[in-house]
């Protein structure tokens, strides 16, 4: 009787990652890392404020150096005035990740920016179960560890 091969599962990140890349290619990106690391790359205050849409490559023409391509910014309102003066910093630090001179200018479509939306926080847990709890951590000596372990205990209670 001949046994199955081991099993091996392969991370999701792997699997989904393909099916990203290609949906990242159709928009002119060669890889995922300038939508995924826009903060690092233009900077907190910039990213904030936009997102990279696509890369429009120009055509190639034989017999010519080939031409840098044009990164189209989502950016909010306001915002596009500032980031339209700070193209050239913009600029720099994209190609600067790039290695090349592959972005030669930015075009910049004003629109409402799509942020996931943050979870809720949960409302503290009530003071008088935070009490109980601690009623019952008389062995811990250190008073803040105390404090910690009767509103985590607290919080596991209510839910």
């Amino acid at each position: 009787m001949n046994k199955p091969g081991p099993i091996t599962a392969k991370p999701l990140s792997v699997l989904a990652g393909r099916a990203i890349n290609d949906v990242f290619a159709k928009q002119g990106f060669a890889s995922r890392e300038l939508v995924t690391r826009w903060g690092e790359i233009a900077g907190v205050e910039i990213a904030r404020h936009s997102q990279p849409l696509k890369i429009q490559w120009p055509r190639q023409v034989e017999g010519r150096p080939p031409e840098p391509a044009t990164l189209v910014l989502r950016v909010e309102g306001p915002m596009a005035l500032e980031i339209q003066h700070t193209s050239d910093v913009i600029l720099q630090r994209v190609n600067r990740f790039f290695g090349w001179n592959a972005i030669g200018r930015l075009a910049l479509r004003q629109a409402p920016l799509s942020r996931p939306s943050r979870p809720k926080r949960p409302p503290p847990p009530d003071a008088r179960e935070v009490a109980q709890v601690a009623a019952t951590l008389d062995a811990v000596e250190d008073e803040n560890l105390r404090t910690a372990l009767a509103r985590l205990g607290a919080a596991i209670k209510r839910k």
